[in-house]
């Protein structure tokens, strides 16, 4: 197997060659033709399929989400990633979100080293606290921790990446002492890794001294608005560099993190086409968590804006790809993933947006960052 190559470090750079364009899914459960609910083994099954043609028409990563719930199949995404691993050959295995908070940074560590042993260095892992809660009872974890378990467990996994001797001692696990954690990684620096940011100062901040990019998930409005939350990452990390006694601009300093975005969308061959597709799924799933988190129904009008100017990439692949290549000028990002999956919406409408969205998107993105 090949190995990937590396993440890009200039970041703000928006250079063509060096934007990575990757996919997103959760592994959502989808309805076959008859309108009948697939089964989640079905889902896993196919999740597969996709990640293996994303590799075939030139996608650069595949980030896989960790739930633990009805409407999603996957819970155990680094055991799909070892699947899709054996399968390509040169496509990033990584996680869209990996929920540090409920999981063990030792045991995490060890399965992604692993990982990218057996993918030849493709693995990477996007932690984050979960927007989804039901991993905590479920684990033996108390919600009022939510926010010290990832801090806690959050400073063990970057101890972890030096891939030296660790010790360390908190309040929610075991301490080590001078202990050795195997596998290594070939890599310097360990398994790459990203801090997933929802769009708090605080989280940005976070990632700036955990020393991880971050991977800001845009699912709603323009993306033009996320501006101040980049303009603080930036600075953030030129603060920490000044205060650590390098000097601006004398290349003794560490290279600026790279920036990476998510978002949701789908291609097909036209723009009302996607739009008709993606709607039924997209608002299905919005009501039923929507009935859960207290929100609105939403209405056709409100996708509709978000389409034309939200958040939502979704529309034929020259729209599409005018609107990932002004996310990406805009913000000045160095990755863009797509969340492909949205909802029910059926396995052969996933893997169409696939396939344009490598071989027509990708490429008419890099045209248009390089004009």
């Amino acid at each position: 197997m090949s190995t990937a190559s590396p993440i890009s470090s200039a970041a703000g750079s928006a250079d063509p060659d060096r934007v990575v364009l990757g996919l997103d899914t959760f592994g959502d459960i989808t309805v076959d033709g008859d309108g009948a609910r697939v089964h989640p083994a079905q889902v896993l099954r196919d999740v597969i399929e996709e990640a293996v043609l994303a590799d075939r028409v030139g996608v650069d990563a595949i980030t896989l989400g960790e739930h633990h719930r009805d409407d999603f199949a996957i819970s155990s995404p680094e055991i799909v990633l070892g699947a899709i691993a054996g399968r390509t050959e040169r496509i990033r295995l990584g996680t869209g979100v990996t929920v540090l908070s409920s999981d063990d940074p030792v045991r995490l560590y060890e399965r992604f080293a692993t990982l990218d042993g057996v993918s030849g260095g493709r693995a990477e892992v996007i932690l984050g606290r979960g927007s989804f809660t039901e991993s905590f009872p479920l684990f033996g974890y108390d919600l009022a921790d939510y926010e010290e378990l990832f801090t806690e467990k959050l400073e063990l996994f970057g101890r972890l990446r030096e891939e030296g001797p660790v010790t360390w001692s908190g309040r929610h696990r075991s301490p080590l002492a001078a202990q050795e954690v195997h596998p290594k990684t070939e890599r310097p620096g360990g398994v790459a890794a990203w801090i997933g940011v929802g769009g708090s100062p605080h989280s940005v901040l976070r990632s700036v001294r955990a020393g991880i990019p971050m991977m800001l998930a845009i699912i709603g409005g323009a993306p033009a608005r996320f501006l101040p939350f980049v303009e603080l990452y930036r600075s953030a990390q030129a603060e920490l560099a000044s205060g650590s006694g390098s000097e601006s601009g004398s290349g003794s300093g560490p290279a600026p993190m790279p920036l990476g975005v998510h978002s949701p969308g789908h291609v097909a061959a036209t723009d009302a086409q996607a739009r008709d597709e993606l709607w039924q799924h997209f608002a299905a799933q919005r009501e039923r968590i929507g009935r859960e988190r207290g929100w609105p129904a939403p209405t056709r009008a409100e996708f509709e804006r978000e389409a034309d100017a939200g958040a939502l990439h979704v529309g034929s692949p020259e729209t599409v790809a005018q609107k990932i290549a002004a996310t990406v000028r805009t913000l000045g990002a160095d990755r863009f993933d797509l969340k492909y999956a949205n909802g029910t919406m059926p396995h052969a409408q996933l893997m169409s947006s696939i396939e344009l969205y490598g071989g027509e998107v990708i490429p008419r993105v890099r045209e248009l960052l390089a004009a």
